[in-house]
């Protein structure tokens, strides 16, 4: 069984490439055969990242491919055990059909109104187009490190009726330069930082988990 996994959001900027190569390198890590398919074929920012990944010689190497469309990235789930969907941000069709294909759909926010409320207004739209709320979870980025701005986010989401994962990605200029190396923001020089998102991956890997529990009874 392909675990399926979509990265979907409303605006660009939130960290959802980040987010697909963060848990393809932890699916990899984990001994799971794992694919990014990289749906945003102008901006190919997955494939790019690979590459430099693959210049600098990063292990393990995570295999990205650039994908026209949902249904040829599909073909592609049965070859392997995990299956990342990294889709166009404000790209509607596309955005249903990786929600409507995968196992569990992740919408990254930061912490702000400005993106909260985007990511909220897509998740509506996609239990609209009859996706279970259950497979729609949040993740948090860009976050500044105040508790009470980090709380008040997470309630957001909670009263729109949607679950946020455990674990955060906050702003730092760490990240950055790792993925300007091709590495993941799970493999940072500092420890504390890859912890703290290395517990957003392992909280994916719960959910998906979940699901796969349900569907099985």
């Amino acid at each position: 069984m392909t675990y399926i996994v979509g990265m979907v959001s409303q605006k660009g900027g939130v960290g959802k490439s980040t987010l697909a190569r963060m848990m393809a390198r932890e699916f990899v890590d984990g001994g799971l055969t794992t694919k990014i398919a990289d749906l945003d074929t102008q901006q190919q920012t997955c494939t790019n990242w690979a590459g430099r990944r693959a210049e600098s010689g990063i292990n393990p190497e995570i295999q990205v491919q650039s994908f026209a469309s949902v249904k040829s990235a599909l073909e592609e789930a049965s070859r392997f055990d995990a299956l990342i969907l990294d889709g166009k941000p404000n790209a509607s069709e596309q955005t249903i059909e990786i929600a409507q294909a995968a196992d569990l759909v992740v919408i990254p926010t930061g912490q702000t109104v400005d993106d909260l409320h985007p990511g909220v207004v897509l998740a509506h739209s996609l239990r609209k187009k009859g996706v279970a709320p259950d497979k729609i979870a949040f993740a948090m980025f860009k976050t500044t490190g105040s508790e009470r701005e980090n709380a008040a986010a997470r309630d957001y989401i909670a009263q729109a009726g949607y679950m946020v994962l455990n674990g955060e990605v906050s702003v730092s200029t760490a990240y950055g330069s790792a993925s300007d190396i091709g590495k993941a923001i799970t493999e940072t020089s500092f420890r504390s930082l890859n912890d703290r998102a290395s517990k957003l991956a392992q909280s994916v890997i719960d959910k998906m988990a979940e699901l796969q529990e349900r569907r099985v009874a």
